[in-house]
Parts: C-alpha cells; structure tokens; sequence
C-alpha cells in the first residue's frame, strides 16, 4: 500500500483521504509513512467523530464530537500521520448529542492554532451544513454520490454552491458495482461490507443490472470503460467536484486516472441521463442503523 500511495502522486495525484476510524489507525500509519518524504507537496484529509478509545484503538457503539475529545483525536492523528498539520480535518459523521456549532468551535481553535488548515462535514445535511457555516467556514462536504446513488442532487449540491463548498464524493463507483465487475452471482469476503447493504442484496443486484448495462453502453460508445464513464460524469456534473475512489491495485489506480482525459459532450451526458434517471433502483445505500447516522 505505501508504493501503490507513492505510485499515485508520481502519477500526479495530490490529494489523499484517511480516517482514525479505517482500520482504526491502521490506515492513517501507512498514509503517514507514505507521504513523509512528499508530505509539502500533497493535501491530507483525515476524519474524526466515532467513539474509539486512543489508545486501545476499540470502537463504541457511536459517535463523539465533543470538543475534548476533536482535540484528542486531532493530536493522535498528527503522529500518525507524521505531519504537523492536518490539511482537511471532517467530522466523520453528524453527533446527534453534541451540538455542530461547538464541532466547529473545536475546529476553528485548532486551525488558530495551526494544526487544521481547513474544516470539512461528512454526510451531513443541508441545515447542520449552514449551522457548521456560520461559525467555521466548511471548505469540503464529503457523501457518498453517483450513478448509483444520487441523493445529494435534492438539495445539498444547491446549498454547497451557494456557500462555496465543495464537494468529495466518496463511493464514486457505487462501491465497485458501476463497474460491471458485480452481479448477483458475486460472492464477496465475509468480512466486505457490502454484505451489509439491502443494495447489495444477491436480488437487489440483479434488479440494478440496468444501470450497470446503461453504463457500460456509455463506456462502448465513448471507447473507454465503465469505471471511467462513472467518473467522468461525476466530474462532468461540477467543477467543484473531486470524487475520491479507492483502490488497491495499480492497474485500477491508472484505470481511475484515466478518467480524466474522457471528455463527455452534452449529448454524451443526456444519453446518460435519458439512460439512468427513470431507473428505480432497489435497496437502501446503507443498512438502517448507518442510515440514521447520516443527515442526507
């Protein structure tokens, strides 16, 4: 995983996205020994918010925003990311129990303190995004968004424009099904997530196939693939977008890359539309307990 990071930014990516949650810690160590030698010329994004102990690394049952405990957890963050500045620091998930205006307090005090350059939410909602706003300047909103799931269309991508914020949309590729890999055949890890989510169901899958096939008739017709078709229209759709895939393999990093140079025209954009959007497709994005969590 540190060459494939290495191999990222000599590919010319610069903006990489972690969390104390993923793995816990785990994640944030490698990223940290990855980008040491390059750190002045890349932006890292960490998250905080669920309640994980410091030390033990053991996960709660829910989230913890209270300014303390930002602090704590921003000092952790740094070591392990063997910086001494966190580019882009997210609430990782809205804390029903502490109100956002002091979230955002925590956070203005540590980028007064130079520790935080700048303050981001994830998958919150139009009005704790204003509330956010109005005490420490949100710079980036991070929610899942795509062909597969396209919620933020409602109301936030209007709110973001009007407050200047911009938009990371995680799970850019619906979590691996737009790109035709998935059917209802797959088996995954018993440890994968997706075996969790009602859209991932073995009869959800097949049901979406439709999308999937609407995709990779995008990807024939424009010679490209359907990975890079599902990119190419998140980031056709704003400019202020930066969708954010993962991977673990070089070949789907440059496969991801690609996507840039994929040029879709107006038309290209409407048979997409024309394709998808009367589309009804089955099974929630999260299952019920995370859906609860988030203000989307």
């Amino acid at each position: 995983m540190i060459q494939l990071l290495r191999s990222a930014h000599d590919r010319g990516v610069t903006f990489y996205d972690t969390a104390e949650a993923y793995g816990p810690f785990a994640n944030e160590e490698l990223v940290g020994e990855a980008l040491q030698p390059i750190r002045d010329q890349v932006v890292i994004a960490t998250k905080f918010g669920f309640d994980i102990d410091l030390e033990t690394g053991k996960r709660g049952s829910g989230t913890n925003s209270r300014p303390d405990h930002i602090k704590a957890v921003t000092e952790a963050c740094l070591k392990r990311l063997r910086t001494d500045r966190i580019d882009l620091l997210y609430q990782h998930r809205v804390d029903p129990n502490v109100p956002i205006e002091d979230v955002a307090g925590a956070v203005r005090d540590l980028i007064a303190e130079g520790k935080v350059k700048h303050f981001g939410l994830s998958e919150a909602g139009i009005g704790t995004i204003r509330k956010a706003h109005a005490v420490q300047p949100v710079t980036a909103l991070q929610s899942e968004y795509s062909l597969f799931w396209r919620g933020p269309e409602d109301d936030v991508l209007a709110v973001l424009e009007e407050l200047g914020i911009g938009f990371v949309p995680f799970s850019p590729l619906g979590a691996g099904f737009l790109t035709g890999q998935i059917d209802e055949k797959t088996k995954f890890d018993p440890s994968d997530f997706r075996n969790h989510v009602p859209r991932f169901s073995p009869e959800a899958r097949k049901a979406n196939m439709a999308l999937v096939h609407a995709v990779q008739a995008a990807a024939k017709r424009k010679g490209t693939t359907p990975a890079q078709i599902a990119l190419a229209w998140l980031l056709a759709q704003k400019p202020w977008i930066v969708p954010i895939p993962g991977t673990t393999k070089l070949s789907r990093l440059e496969e991801n890359l690609g996507a840039v140079d994929v040029f879709l025209t107006e038309e290209d954009l409407k048979q997409i539309e024309d394709a998808t959007s009367k589309l009804s497709l089955e099974g929630t994005r999260l299952p019920e307990a995370m859906l609860k969590m988030t203000g989307i």
